[in-house]
């Protein structure tokens, strides 16, 4: 099936996947699927209740113990079935994602279908290998699974921010119960077909879509829910830990960012503000990890301003299913206004307008904001501070090394970062003084095997490979 000619009937999904089969939600409610390129209605998924979180849960928990005593290469196997089955789908995971989030087809391929099946397949082999035990004087210490995992996840990569959440907890022995975005569902019962086919265990993996005040907070808050990983917003994940910490559960949490791309004085800046805009407008900003604040040495920055115009204006905003189209719509019309919002606080601040703005032109319909980009923004003013969550950057200007890194930490968040410099040691003696959970040096490339989080209110806890896996066990301690 073409996904991009699909009419809305057929997107639309009426079950729930409990303990293996799908079942009928609690009541008849449901929540529309909106593409954002066009604003129109595309499909429908049920609004799951408390009550389905109970059934949810409660499969989750039975499946509890034949899961966590099945065989490391066995789970292994079962998550190599279900890689192939996911990248069977590849193509409709890309078109769905670019119709329901509006992410334009080519990136929707490379990054959003095609990174996920990238850390499943890093996962498979790490779930073949048994547990780490360590000796320490008479105490043997060994990992063991958490229990049942509560997974909610954003709208923004939806199979990727629920691959890195499901695939390591799987791995650890955990089974899980997932409530995906209510703005971005329809990927994840792509998911769930694959999951179906791989032949997963009953109950090991549920699914109930619906609200985050509804499902998320149920299953934040359910006492019978022993880890809470949410992705999403600093102040949701301020809510899922004051649920989890009201029955002291553990909670894993990715939330905002303010990134900061630091290119000192001896950079290759063509290249640097290349990959920076780009990095800045990928997934139309709609990127926790984007670097929003462009810090460019004195020295340099008349020359970077004018190399970042011509970037910009390279990204053209467009339908999703065009090939000549590099921006695509933010998610939803609040999320447009919301950026809006950030621009024209900007514009009263005194910033300097660069590109874009409220008046750049942008297609007729569809929730689009014009790649925007402010010069001379003060590093305390709301747009230095702030997640815009959208396509706008913030140029800085810094005088030496010392004052660009103190502009970098002065942030609230912590979750990604980049440095550029001719000379790598230089580059590294920066990136160690950044209080971030991740730097890039010199454009080095995104590594699915590293582990991922931040410091600060970019949250607690880390993703992807081997970290990943250990945050979802507990460690015992065994006296001999």
């Amino acid at each position: 099936m073409d996904l991009a000619d699909a009419p809305p009937a057929l997107l639309v999904r009426r079950h729930l996947h409990i303990a293996g089969d799908w079942v009928d939600p609690a009541d008849g409610g449901t929540i529309p699927v909106e593409n954002p390129a066009t604003g129109e209605v595309l499909g429908q998924v049920p609004a799951g209740t408390p009550a389905d979180v109970d059934r949810a849960v409660a499969a989750a928990r039975a499946a509890f113990p034949g899961w966590a005593a099945t065989a490391p290469a066995e789970r292994a196997a079962h998550l190599d079935r279900l890689h192939t089955a996911l990248a069977a789908r590849a193509d409709d995971i890309a078109r769905t994602v670019a119709l329901e989030l509006g992410t334009p087809l080519k990136l929707a391929t490379r990054v959003q279908a095609g990174l996920p099946l990238a850390v499943l397949r890093g996962m498979v082999d790490l779930a073949a290998r048994p547990p780490a035990e360590e000796t320490i004087g008479n105490s043997l210490v060994v990992r063991e699974p958490v229990g049942v995992v509560g997974a909610i996840t954003p709208w923004n990569y939806p199979l990727h921010q629920v691959v890195a959440k499901v695939a390591p907890a799987l791995a650890a022995g955990c089974t899980v119960v997932l409530k995906p975005s209510e703005l971005t569902p329809l990927t994840a019962y792509l998911l769930f077909d694959a999951i179906t086919e791989a032949g997963l265990p009953p109950g090991v993996v549920n699914l109930v879509p619906g609200t985050g005040p509804v499902v998320g907070e149920a299953l934040a808050a359910h006492p019978d829910v022993d880890l809470v990983s949410f992705t999403g917003s600093t102040a949701t994940g301020r809510r899922i830990a004051h649920l989890a910490a009201d029955r002291i559960a553990r909670v894993a949490l990715e939330l905002g960012g303010k990134s900061a791309n630091v290119i000192l004085a001896d950079a290759d800046l063509p290249t640097a503000v290349k990959v920076g805009v780009g990095n800045a407008l990928l997934n139309s900003g709609q990127t926790c990890t984007a670097w929003t604040r462009m810090l460019v040495h004195r020295d340099r920055y008349a020359e970077a301003l004018d190399l970042v115009a011509a970037a910009v204006a390279g990204y053209r905003p467009g339908d999703p299913f065009d090939p000549a189209t590099r921006l695509g719509p933010l998610v939803s019309a609040a999320q447009a206004e919301r950026v809006r919002g950030h621009v024209d606080r900007a514009l009263a601040d005194g910033a300097r307008l660069v590109a874009g703005g409220p008046d750049a032109p942008l297609p007729p319909r569809g929730h689009f904001v014009a790649p925007t980009v402010f010069a001379d923004v003060h590093p305390d003013s709301d747009l230095a501070q702030e997640e815009v969550f959208g396509p706008v950057l913030a140029v800085i200007p810094f005088a030496d090394t010392d004052e660009a890194v103190a502009i970098a930490n002065n942030s609230r968040y912590g979750l990604a970062g980049a440095v550029w410099s001719a000379e790598e040691e230089a580059a590294l003696a920066v990136a160690r003084r950044l209080r971030t959970g991740q730097v890039d040096v010199n454009g080095g490339a995104f590594n699915p095997l590293a582990p991922f989080g931040g410091y600060k209110q970019s949250g607690l806890g880390r993703e992807l490979g081997g970290h990943g896996i250990e945050e979802f066990t507990e460690l015992k301690a065994i006296q001999r």
